[in-house]
């Protein structure tokens, strides 16, 4: 039962995913309205709504309340490139080993750290706005992971680095679905949400410093902490 919410959500985000990956909507398109989506999908609206909310940090749609010609979902941005589609598209064929993604994640977000840390002025402005966004009460175990990738996915992109955001785009689905399985296996939810929360601004702030060693350290031991603590890793040695 608790993880009927999650799944109905996700599907109003792939959903719309879909719609922009496809062409079918674009930026100044609006999105159908919430009962029509929860009706269309078969959701609850709720789980519509929780959807947009997520669409809306990472960028995508803005939306605005009321009845006029502003009001309601607004795309204003797309999923970027065929690069993390094609990657996308292999996960789901045949996915990918667990540590091999965790193996990947750790390659890449170090250099991801090191690079943005030793960048004069790195633009965090996204990070910051969607670690504002995780520290909204209320938040499901789905919605709080849902912007823990997208956080991990905003610093890549910050980088500079199409390449590596690319790579981090594509894997985003199979990194979410590992760290949602994880998340049935937590006991007490909230003290690891807390966890991450503060392990994220510690991040975001060794980064802000232009401590290169620091975000690099931090980054590896917030990766393999959660898959430990979620028994993801069986203590192998590829996830250290």
């Amino acid at each position: 039962m608790p993880e009927q919410p999650a799944r109905a959500w996700r599907l109003v985000l792939e959903h719309v995913e879909r719609d922009l990956l496809d062409g079918r909507l674009g930026p100044g398109d609006r999105l159908a309205s919430e009962r029509d989506l929860a009706a269309d999908l078969g959701v609850g609206r709720s789980s519509v709504r929780e959807a947009l909310r997520v669409l809306e940090v990472m960028g995508l749609i803005r939306t605005a309340t009321g009845s006029g010609p502003q009001s309601g979902a607004i795309v204003i941005a797309t999923p970027s490139g065929g690069m993390s589609t094609l990657l996308r598209l292999q996960v789901a064929a045949q996915g990918f080993p667990l540590t091999d993604v965790v193996q990947t994640r750790l390659l890449l977000e170090d250099a991801v750290a090191a690079a943005l840390a030793q960048h004069s002025d790195p633009d965090l402005t996204h990070a910051h706005s969607v670690l504002d966004a995780m520290d909204a009460e209320g938040l499901t175990p789905g919605e709080f992971l849902a912007l823990d990738a997208q956080l991990h996915l905003a610093l890549a992109e910050s980088s500079g680095n199409t390449v590596v955001a690319a790579i981090m785009a594509g894997l985003r689905t199979s990194i979410e679905s590992y760290v949602q399985e994880g998340a049935t296996a937590i006991a007490d939810w909230d003290a690891m949400a807390a966890v991450l929360r503060s392990e994220h601004r510690a991040i975001v702030a060794a980064i802000a410093a232009g401590d290169a060693p620091t975000a690099q350290a931090l980054v590896r031991a917030h990766i393999t902490g959660y898959y430990t603590a979620a028994g993801l890793t069986r203590g192998t040695r590829s996830t250290d």
